[in-house]
């Protein structure tokens, strides 16, 4: 499985966090570090689910997946 690395950062007002796929197949987890702890491992869940369901390689737009 590709490495997942999950970092803190200062997202915008209303992302609670975003998963980009790097070049190099590894899954970059940037949560929301504005958030409680709660909400940070609230996002970081959402975003692994993401990763399990391999939404990075279906033909899914960005909506139908988050609203599956």
């Amino acid at each position: 499985m590709e490495d997942i690395l999950v970092r803190l950062k200062d997202l915008p007002y209303g992302m609670n966090a975003v998963t980009i796929l790097d070049e190099d197949g590894d899954y970059n987890v940037y949560v929301n570090a504005r958030l409680s702890y709660d909400g940070q491992l609230q996002a970081q869940r959402h975003e692994m689910v993401h990763i399990q369901r391999d939404d990075f390689y279906n033909s899914l737009s960005i909506e139908e997946a988050e609203n599956i």
